[in-house]
C-alpha cells in the first residue's frame, strides 16, 4: 500500500528469520529469544544506554508496515510482546515497559519490514534524551540468554471470552 523499500532491498529480518548469512545483516541467531508460529522476537542490535535488553518483535513473513500487516498477525505480535514485557520486569527489574512501532520515513522508520519495539524503562532513564548505537554481538547474546530463562517460566495471560452481540 504505502511501500518505500527500494527494488533491490535485502531484507535483514527475512535473512534473520531464514537463517541466512549476508552482508546487511547484523543480527545473529543468538539474538533470538522467542520464535514461534509465524513471529520472532530478537534483543535489538541498537540498544539505548540506560535500557539495555530492548526487543523487536517481527512477523516471520515480509510486510512493511501497518497498513500491509494482517490483523490476525498483529494479535500475534502483540501476545509475544506482552509475554515480552512480562519477562523483562523478571529478567532486568526494569520499572516499566515502552511498545513503539515506525511507519513509513516521515514516521522514523529505518528498516523495510513491520518490527515493534519493546524496551525495558526505567525510573528517569531519560530514554528520549539519549541515542542508541549497536551493541556487540557478545552482550546481546548475554541478554538474550537472560531474557530467554524467563520467557521459559512466562505463563501466557488468561484470554477473556468474546464479547457476543445480544440484539
Amino acid at each position: 500500500m504505502y511501500n518505500h523499500a527500494p527494488l533491490d532491498y535485502v531484507c535483514p529480518f527475512c535473512a534473520l528469520v531464514a537463517n541466512m548469512e549476508h552482508e546487511h545483516l547484523l543480527s545473529r541467531r543468538d539474538d533470538i529469544v522467542l520464535s514461534r508460529g509465524s513471529v520472532t522476537a530478537f534483543i535489538g542490535l541498537r540498544q539505548w544506554p540506560n535500557n539495555p535488553g530492548g526487543v523487536i518483535v517481527i512477523p516471520n513473513e515480509h510486510f512493511e508496515n501497518i497498513y500491509d500487516l494482517p490483523a490476525h498477525l498483529a494479535v500475534e505480535i502483540h501476545a509475544v510482546a506482552q509475554a515480552i514485557a512480562i519477562a523483562m520486569k523478571a529478567a532486568f527489574g526494569c520499572d516499566g515497559v515502552s511498545t513503539r512501532q515506525h511507519n513509513e520515513p516521515a514516521g522514523n522508520q529505518d528498516v523495510w519490514h513491520y518490527h515493534l519495539h519493546v524496551t525495558p524503562r526505567y525510573t528517569g532513564d531519560n530514554f528520549y534524551g539519549t541515542r542508541g548505537e549497536n551493541m556487540p554481538a557478545p552482550q546481546r547474546a548475554e541478554l538474550a540468554q537472560r531474557l530467554t530463562a524467563h520467557l521459559m517460566n512466562c505463563k501466557p495471560m488468561p484470554q477473556k471470552p468474546p464479547i457476543r452481540d445480544r440484539r
